[in-house]
This record gives C-alpha cells, structure tokens and sequence, in this order.
C-alpha cells in the first residue's frame, strides 16, 4: 500500500463540508481486497481493538486496505477525543487506486493519524509491533495543544451557532469572525476594541485603584512600596494583616494574602518583586474571593474562587492527597481543562508551613489543608458559580469599574463575605481588574451551573441579526468566468460598494490590483475575504481550488454556473468526464446560503440539472426565452433572464425587465453570443442580490472591456485598417464561441494565431484546429514556453493533425515563439482582415500588440 498525494481540504469540497485530510492511495492486487489477506483482520483487531466494521455503513462493495486506512485514521482520532465522524474511500480510473478522505478537527492531528493509520496497517500486514497506546497518546497531546483553549472555544462555538463564520489566524487564540468590512477580531478573551491603553491601566494595579476610587467604587487602602522595609512600613501604616503584590502582575503570581509578621512580608516582597519593579502593599480584606465577568455594560457571570485545598483522612500525607486530587480528568497542566493540577512549590510549602503542615504531614480526618491563600484557577484552584447571587448594587459597581478602565470585556475582583449585598455593606471592595479574562470557571464551574458567556461576548460584538458576512459571489464555470465577475462586481458596485474580487488575472480590492496571476484559488478569495476594505465579494472558483483545497467559504449568497459544454483540463486529478467536472463545478451551488440564489445556465443540460443541488433559489438564464426549462421555471414563479430580439429581459411573476443591447458594449449590440451570455449571468447575480435595476442598467452601459479592464477577454484592436481580436480561448468551446462571434463581423480575409496548452488531452488539441479550419484562411500554429509535460513539438504536431481536413484553410504555418507568432500574422494583414490571437501570456502579449498598434499610428 502506497500513500502519496496527502491534501487537507480546509473548506467545503468535492466530499463533504467537513474539513477533511485526503490521500491518494495505491494498493496491490491482493490489497485491493482484505479477503485475499486471510489473517489481515484479525491482525488489526489485534493491534487496534476498538476497531468497528471495516467498511462504511451502507457500503456493499469490496473492502480493500484503502478502506481500512480510512477506518483506522477516523477512528485513532475519534478514539484521542477529536470529534470527527465522516470519512468516504473513492475508487479511481485507476486499477487499485484510491481516493481516500478522512475528517479532521485540528489538521496537524489529522496528518498525524493518517500517518499513524498507514503505520498500524502495515504493521498489520507484515504482523509487526504497534504501540497503540503511544498512537494515540500522541494524537491527544498534538490536539490538546494545538486546539482552542476554553475561553476561545467558547466564543468561537457561540459564534458558529449565531451563522458567523471564523477563521484562525495564528496557531494561538488569534481568531478572525466575519467577512471583510464586517470582520471582528478576537485573542482568547480579548477584542479588537480593547485598546492598549486600557489594558495598559488594567496592568497597573495602583493606577486602576485610583481611577475606580475617583469614581467611588470601594477599593481597599494601600501603597507601593519601595523596598522591603518601606513595605514592613505600609504594613504598619494599614495595621493588621495585608496583602503583598506586584503592581503589574497576572493570573495571582507572586500575590500573598493575609500576612503580617515582618519575615512574612519580606519574603512576600522578594517574590512580588521578581515580577514587577513595583511592589504593592493594601490591606487584606476579609471575605471570599469573587470573579465578576463583565462584557459592554451588563454582569454576566460571578463565581467564587476557592484556594486550593485537600481534605485530611488520617491515612495519606499532604504529598499523597494532592496526587488524588490531581488524577481528575478536568485537571490538566495548562488552560485547556476545567481546572489545573496543583503543584507543590515555595509558596505552597510555606502557606503549608503557616497551619502546621509540611508536604509529608498526614492531616486528621476531615481538617481542610489549604495550599495557597489566593484563589486563582491557574493555581489549581476551584470555582463555584453565584451569577444569580450578585446583588444588584454589587454588579453595577463592577460595570462602573470596567467603563472607568475603558474596557469591553473585563474580569473585575472582589472581596466580599457574600454576593448578597453592597460592597459598601459588608466592607466589600473590588482589587483588581483584569483584561483577557480567563472563562473557564464561568464555562465549567466546579460546582454550580455554566454560563453562556460566549454567547455574551459575541452578542457585544454583533448586534441581532447580524452576522458579520457580506455578500459572496461564487462564478464557475468552463469559459465565461472571468468576463461575468469582472462585469458583476461592476454592476454591485455602481453604488461606491467596495467590492473585491479574485479571477485568473489577479485579486482586486475596488479598482486597484493587490497580487496577479492566476488567483481563482481558496488562498486568493481568503484575502478577499480578509481584507477590511470589502463590502461584497465577487470569486471566480476553479476546479483546480476546489479539488486542492475545498472553498474559503462555508456558503455564499449566489453561485454562478456559466456553462460546462465539452468541459476543460479532463483528465487530470481524476476528473475523466464532463459529468466528473460537473460534480466538482457544483460544490458552490450546494453551499448556497438557503436565502440565496443560483444562477444556472438552462441551455446547458448539466448545468441546469444542478438546480435541486441548490438550498435557494434559482434564477435561469439562456439565449431562447422559449427554452422548455425557461417557461417551466417561469410558469412556477421562477426568475429568469433572456433574450428576446434586440433586448435582454429579466422576468419574474409577470414583471420584467427590458435592457436594449445596444446599452450593454460588451455585447457589440448583440453579435457576440457568448458575452450576451455573460451578461446575462451577471445580470442575474446582480438581481439575485436585489441590485436595483437603475443601478444594473447603469453598470452595463459603462463597463468596458478592453485589454486594460479584462485582458485576454474579446480585447478589439485596429490595425492598419484591419481587426484584430485577442482572446484567452484555450479550449474547443471557446474556440467554437469565438468563430461564431468572429463571423458575425465583416472581414475579407480571416486569419489565427494558436498554440495549445500541453495538459489539455490529445483529442482537445486536435478539436481546436478543426475548428478553426473550417473558419480562417490562415492558420499559424505556434509552440509557446510551456509545454506542460509534452515532448518538444508534441502540441504543434497535434494542431497539426486537425487541420488535416480543413475545408477552408489555405494556408498555415508553425512558428516557435509567440510573439514572432504575432508578428507574422500581423505582417500578413490587408485592410479589411480580420485576426484572431488566441494569446497565452496574456498579458505580455496584450503589451506586444498594443506597442504594434502603436507603432503603425505613429508612422501614419
């Protein structure tokens, strides 16, 4: 068994809209089928007993190792804690070759069980060793790692439950919600409207004791202290006992509490001062320790935090009964458990020493041995939920405190005897505020029910109703994509929405390019996606992104299908056929938002038959108005978009829509067929977004499609008296779209230049010249840069072999280069001609033709 090809899909696919690890996966004749391995199963249930079936439920078919390393990598990561459930074995064009898809939660730990699963299944075969138990000690660890943390997680799910989609931006807590101009930011439990200064004031716990004093929230009395005499003497100035910390420090670090004596103070000074250059000294307050949650300006969550602590039983010594304590599954060593061990250090041996204890000592049966007198979770401390406890004066100081500090999201400290009255009641006051407040102690209190402060957080962050998606464009298709969304975003965008949009030129923020190239890919439509300046996003989607990587959207607001015809690029990645393409071209109508559109081509019979893969909407388009699937749709209500004569309309319950097509250029008042077509889907798109028509109408009559504003799209040049078209055709459906375009215009002599992309199949690249012998006059093959795996001359010669019948061509020529190419065509051209230019490097050749243009006006 051979595994080779390992992708991970991060976004809706081919398979599923699970994110999903999938793998190419050779196997042998006799592992083609487990049964010719007669102890193959019985080696595995060895190995791995909590394997269930090995084939899928549901499935009839013969069960090979490929299935079976679906099953273990599914299962070893089921089995570590990670919630996954789907996986699904394909079986290739190719004998014993397999596509193999297995779900994930973190993608490290989905890599890592695929690698572990080829690793017990030829351990199996070969009836070797397997550590089963390092297997998924490992896959528990990874995921614990690398996995949200609580506080995160919290928010994220609240956020997936409100339909707000999110992205994780780092490894760490960093995570994006949101599309574009919609987007909100959030590290653990932090905002991106927490401001610096905010925060900056929560670290400073002296200055923050002023502010909330100004502001008449209780606060206990205190001072900095300078040294560890000066402390000794803010002690005596307060009287009684006190509490010793550093000014700037979290989660309870080098805090004392309740100390008195000047030895104690001393060594509570050296440690606080380890931390911070500045060492607070305040009176203790007596009371229990209280976290108060507060997001915008509303409590949401209490919870009295408890000091670590073990109960004696006579038997076991302080050592032993923390080991009991910390074999709790909800006990971790970090944040992403429920509570978090207790350990054993200077300040546990000495709060021990203080009751008479050391690590060693068996405590009575019953007596509470306490191992820390501050209460914070990180220490292993507890928490007991009294959200409904909080008196109402009581949460309203704790909101005064966080506004007095400027921030959004806080955890505010009290110490108080009881949450049931004032502070300035019982002697109450708050000590600290903290940004970033951990939620765990809220999410899953040690005892007491959890809150939804998630929920809380994202509510401040999005209003009612809101999502923070804007409106997503997908385009896919065989030829067409570009020209409809560059035409589509124009048309939305009419109303100074800023629009960003991604094709097979580059990635457009509004009107300026921020990356070129191919950018029809899940990478190119993220940063779209990403970008703050986005209000509506228009994507061309390619087969190649979705196969490689699924989408970068979970759903979008309208999915255009142009057309899928004979198809394109058959043949690679295991898509064969045209019906093989059409499954992978209708993933973005599947996710379709339900109060979406899709926009489908009737005339195309594989297109239209994607309309019941679509949860919204569909809105037809076609040339013929009379079309049976048009006036069926039509009939029930549906929208449409067609032509009739010298207009295109739009139609809908007996309402229409008429636009003269001497209003929209692109179309050359009607004669090119195919951008009548894409017009009519961007017309659609702009519709199914609810784009006022003046608006459409307006964008139509104003785009322009030269080689500046769409290269390589029906670019016309004027040449000497002659037309010149450059186009990106590269497939037969194009090619025979252009000749019924290019026939349409007057010419005397017609004449192409036409190379052919080498990953295309033999019999594609034979079409094309067939084509075109039956159109042009003179036909100039040339070879370009890129071969794309073919033999030097292997693409000409195939050209070559499809002009053997050419009823109309009466001359042709093979030339190695493409401008050399274009320059001989265009040294044949008369007044009156016209030449095609199926150019490659579009761009470059678009800047080659362009300076010949130039060149002849300069000379007259």
């Amino acid at each position: 068994m051979e595994v080779s090809r390992i992708r991970a899909l991060r976004g809706p696919n081919l398979w599923s809209r699970n994110t999903a690890i999938e793998a190419i996966v050779a196997c042998d004749d006799q592992e083609c089928s487990i049964e010719r391995l007669p102890s193959m199963e019985a080696r595995l249930r060895a190995r791995f007993p909590q394997l269930g079936p090995l084939s899928p439920e549901g499935y009839a078919g013969t069960v090979s190792m490929a299935h079976v390393l679906e099953q273990v990598a599914l299962l070893l990561q089921a089995h570590a804690g990670c919630p996954v459930t789907f996986s699904r074995t394909s079986a290739t064009v190719e004998p014993g070759v397999f596509q193999v898809v297995v779900e994930y939660s973190e993608e490290e730990v989905g890599r890592l069980a695929f690698d572990l699963a080829e690793k017990l299944c030829l351990a199996a075969r070969e009836d070797a060793p397997f550590d089963l138990a390092d297997a998924l000690h490992r896959l528990r660890e990874l995921d614990e790692d690398i996995r949200l943390g609580p506080s995160t997680g919290a928010i994220v799910h609240a956020a997936v439950a409100r339909g707000i989609p999110y992205r994780r931006l780092t490894q760490g807590s960093m995570v994006q919600f949101g599309w574009g101009s919609r987007q909100r930011r959030i590290q653990a439990a932090e905002t991106d409207r927490t401001n610096a200064i905010s925060e900056s004031i929560a670290q400073d716990k002296d200055l923050t004791k002023m502010l909330l004093a100004a502001a008449g929230v209780p606060v206990p009395l205190g001072r900095t202290a300078s040294s560890a005499d000066d402390a000794w003497a803010a002690a005596q100035e307060l009287g009684g006992p006190v509490v010793v910390k550093p000014r700037d420090g979290s989660q309870g670090r080098g805090v004392a509490v309740n100390i008195e004596t000047r030895e104690r103070i001393t060594a509570a000074y050296a440690a606080a001062a380890e931390i911070s250059r500045d060492v607070i000294v305040e009176r203790y307050i007596p009371g229990h320790d209280f976290r108060l949650l507060v997001v915008g300006d509303t409590l949401v969550a209490a919870a009295r935090r408890d000091p670590p602590q073990v109960s004696g039983d006579g038997v076991h010594t302080v050592r032993e009964l923390i080991d009991q304590v910390n074999l709790d599954p909800l006990r971790g060593d970090g944040h992403a458990t429920s509570l978090t061990k207790i350990r054993i250090d200077d300040i546990a041996i000495a709060t021990l020493a203080k009751q008479g204890y050391d690590v060693n000592s068996v405590p009575p049966t019953g007596a509470r041995v306490v191992l820390r007198n501050n209460a914070n979770l990180s220490t292993g401390g507890s928490a007991t939920d009294v959200t409904d406890e909080v008196h109402p004066e009581l949460a309203a100081r704790a909101v005064t405190a966080a506004r007095m500090i400027g921030l959004d999201l806080c955890g505010v400290d009290v110490v108080a005897e009881t949450m049931h009255l004032p502070m300035e009641d019982q002697r109450g006051a708050i000590v600290e505020i903290n940004a970033a407040p951990g939620l765990r102690m809220h999410l899953t209190p040690s005892f007491g029910k959890g809150r939804a402060v998630g929920e809380a957080i994202i509510s401040n962050m999005y209003a009612d109703g809101e999502d923070g998606r804007i409106p997503v464009v997908a385009v896919a298709g065989t030829n067409g994509k570009t020209t409809t969304v560059r035409l589509t975003a124009h048309l939305i965008g009419q109303d100074g929405t800023r629009v960003g949009m991604t094709n097979s030129d580059g990635v457009y923020i509004g009107p300026r390019r921020i990356d070129t190239g191919d950018c029809s890919g899940p990478r190119s439509a993220r940063s779209v996606l990403g970008h703050p300046d986005v209000d509506a996003a228009v994507l061309e989607t390619a087969r190649g992104g979705i196969l490689r990587e699924g989408l970068a959207f979970d759903r979008c607001n309208v999915a255009v299908v142009t057309n899928i015809g004979m198809g394109d690029h058959l043949g690679l990645g295991y898509i064969s056929t045209v019906e093989d393409l059409a499954v992978v071209k209708r993933v973005i109508v599947q996710y379709v938002q339900p109060s979406g559109y899709a926009v489908l081509n009737a005339a195309d019979p594989i297109v239209a038959e994607m309309a019941p893969s679509c949860p919204g909407g569909i809105i037809y388009f076609a040339l013929d108005g009379h079309h049976p699937r048009m006036t069926t749709h039509r009939a029930q209500g549906g929208r449409v978009v067609y032509r009739d004569g010298a207009h295109l309309v739009a139609a809908q319950d007996g309402r229409t829509e008429k636009i003269a097509l001497a209003d929209i250029p692109l179309t050359r008042d009607g004669a090119i067929a195919f951008q009548v077509e894409n017009a009519m889907a961007a017309i659609a798109a702009a519709w199914a977004l609810e784009t006022p028509w003046a608006q459409i109408r307006q964008g139509l009559q104003t785009f322009i499609n030269d080689a500046a504003t769409a290269p390589g799209r029906f670019n016309v040049f004027n040449y000497r008296g002659a037309t010149i078209i450059a186009d990106y055709g590269h497939n037969p459906d194009a090619i025979g779209a252009l000749v019924q375009a290019v026939e349409a215009m007057p010419a005397t002599r017609r004449s192409v230049v036409i190379s052919g992309a080498g990953d295309r199949r033999d019999e594609d690249i034979r079409r094309q010249t067939e084509i075109l012998g039956e159109a042009f006059d003179d036909v100039l093959l040339y070879q370009d840069q890129c071969q794309r795996g073919r033999a030097d001359g292997e693409v000409i010669a195939l050209l070559r072999e499809g002009l053997r019948n050419a009823n109309r061509t009466s001359y042709s020529t093979e030339i190695n280069g493409e401008f050399v190419a274009i320059d001989a065509a265009l040294e044949r051209l008369q007044a009156g001609d016209l030449c095609l230019i199926l150019v490659d490097q579009v761009e470059e050749a678009l800047a080659h033709i362009a300076m010949r243009v130039a060149e002849t006006r300069a000379t007259g």
